[in-house]
């Protein structure tokens, strides 16, 4: 199914959705609409569930074969060590900014739904003293790999796919019809999630219905108020923070950088895709911005692929969003469990739209919020999609012109 295609069917199901949710709220709770609401509830578990099921097997391979596409590059490792530093850390900062922005301005504060008071229950019940919640936390990471990915333990399943990425790393060519192997099972959980995203329109049309049906139209000012943190804080990343470093580490002007790079980042506005952009992103590394073509067809393609600071910094936020509208105040501990899923999330996961959907699942679950947020969520994620997915390449290219001058003053 064409990207385009599939966006349109979203819209058009999410639009169904709200009038749909608006006419059983205005009917009033007739048998009639509590038997529409209950088969939307069946529809949008169901699509949570087929999402549930795929998630797990997608982020382990993601994980494991983002990291192992590193033996490639073993005669460049100062480049590829400085490169996954300047990402990671860029990653790290964009995340402190979404936390920060969230905490600051405090969208959906004073907004607690309904429809996710099973979720805070939940959360409530597992709360306990910090040192036991550390000591637990620590003692969850380092599971048994099947039981973990049986029972969808996700920080068990992200460092076991970090350990074995890490070996493919070591052994190089030794491994290499593993590799192959756990590309191939990427493939077909992509596969899947096409299946599953064909009935997207449905599940969201759904989970919409019965989120409109049963909640107060207070939460539309809260979600203007929610897009208009992501952006601005999105945009403070990408104009201030990201120039500002290129200007302290290599000297190069934000005005001269813009003017070299601005193919690529209005290319990455209109596409939504860092994948898609790759050509131009390439184009403008090599020569408007004349960074070397061994370190930019390095740096740049795994760029597109690792280095994602505004998808980071949307997820840190919204988790902190969606808390509040379930009422729960997330804790320090909890936010630094999301500060570390919304990192390694972005490890090895593909640039199509589906799998934006997934991480933020991943992240959601990862601190026991509910995963019907997303309801929430994707009717707003093109109109934020747009501003995330220019900050990440241009994120992309100022990593390319900063590894080139740290490479040569090593």
């Amino acid at each position: 199914m064409k990207k385009s295609s599939l966006n349109l069917q979203i819209l058009a199901g999410c639009a169904l959705g709200i009038a749909g949710g608006l006419w059983l709220a205005a009917d009033g709770p007739t048998p009639h609409a509590q038997q529409t609401l209950y088969g939307a509830r069946l529809a949008g578990n169901l699509f949570l569930d087929l999402l549930r099921m795929v998630l797990v097997p997608l982020i382990f391979t993601s994980i494991a074969t983002g990291v192992a596409s590193l033996s490639a590059h073993q005669r460049m490792h100062r480049v590829w060590t400085t490169t996954l530093l300047f990402f990671f850390a860029t990653m790290a900062l964009a995340i402190v900014i979404g936390f920060g922005a969230a905490h600051l301005f405090r969208p959906g504060e004073g907004l607690q739904l309904a429809m996710f008071a099973e979720a805070t229950q939940n959360y409530q019940a597992r709360q306990m003293p910090l040192p036991d919640y550390i000591a637990q936390f620590l003692r969850g990471l380092f599971q048994n790999p099947f039981k973990a990915l049986a029972q969808g333990d996700i920080l068990a399943v992200v460092v076991v796919a970090l350990f074995l990425g890490i070996a493919l790393v070591a052994g190089g060519e030794r491994y290499r019809n593993l590799r192959t192997l756990l590309d191939e099972l990427q493939e077909l959980c992509l596969r899947i999630v096409g299946w599953i995203m064909r009935l997207a329109p449905l599940g969201l049309a759904a989970l919409l219905m019965q989120l409109v049906a049963t909640q107060q139209a207070a939460l539309l000012a809260s979600l203007a108020h929610f897009i208009a943190v992501v952006i601005g804080s999105t945009l403070f990343h990408g104009v201030v923070v990201l120039p500002l470093i290129l200007w302290l580490l290599t000297g190069m002007t934000p005005v001269h950088f813009l003017k070299a790079s601005r193919t690529a980042l209005l290319t990455a506005f209109a596409t939504s895709s860092s994948a898609a952009t790759l050509p131009v992103s390439l184009r403008c590394a090599e020569q408007h911005l004349h960074v070397k073509k061994e370190i930019a067809s390095f740096v740049v393609p795994l760029g597109a692929t690792v280095n994602m600071d505004g998808t980071a910094l949307y997820e840190a936020a919204a988790a902190l969003f969606v808390a509040r509208l379930a009422g729960i105040e997330l804790d320090l501990a909890s936010q630094a469990i999301v500060f570390c899923v919304a990192m390694l999330g972005a490890v090895g996961a593909p640039g199509i739209p589906s799998v934006g959907m997934l991480s933020m699942v991943l992240v959601l679950e990862s601190v026991g919020l509910p995963t019907e947020a997303i309801a929430i969520l994707l009717p707003i994620d093109r109109i934020l999609d747009t501003v995330r997915t220019a900050v990440n390449v241009e994120g992309d290219l100022v990593g390319s012109v900063v590894v080139q001058r740290l490479a040569e003053r090593g």
